[in-house]
């Protein structure tokens, strides 16, 4: 298995705090089912900003940021019963890295974290 590509963000949870006030925003960057699990959730910057910093990771691990018809709300965010994240692998993903790498079999782990002030996240993009 090789590695294809990684992609690291942090984040400054204070500027994501004030940008998930604005409805817009939430709009711009996070899914329906994204923004629902949020309601459930009591911390929302720390949901928020975690996985902020993992679209953007996630757009970094492919090598294309965030162009070519790609955007933030193509990503999604999940986690399983034991809270490890992983992204929702669409069929525009499989098409952007099928395109970029010329596989059509890959894996993307995820790491997100956060302190007070901080979130960041890691991710990388493998070859099966």
């Amino acid at each position: 298995m090789k590695i294809l590509g990684i992609g690291v963000d942090i984040v400054d949870n204070s500027r994501i705090k004030k940008s998930i006030k604005n409805n817009l925003f939430l709009k711009r960057i996070f899914t329906s089912s994204e923004i629902l699990l949020a309601k459930k959730i009591k911390n929302k910057t720390s949901y928020y900003s975690k996985r902020f910093a993992a679209k953007e990771a996630f757009s970094k691990s492919i090598g294309i940021g965030f162009r070519e018809n790609f955007n933030f709300k193509d990503i999604s965010i999940i986690n399983d019963k034991l809270g490890k994240p992983s992204f929702i692998i669409t069929n525009k993903i499989k098409k952007i890295v099928k395109k970029r790498f010329k596989i059509s079999t890959f894996d993307f782990f995820l790491s997100i974290s956060d302190e007070k002030k901080y979130s960041i996240a890691y991710v990388i993009l493998q070859k099966k």
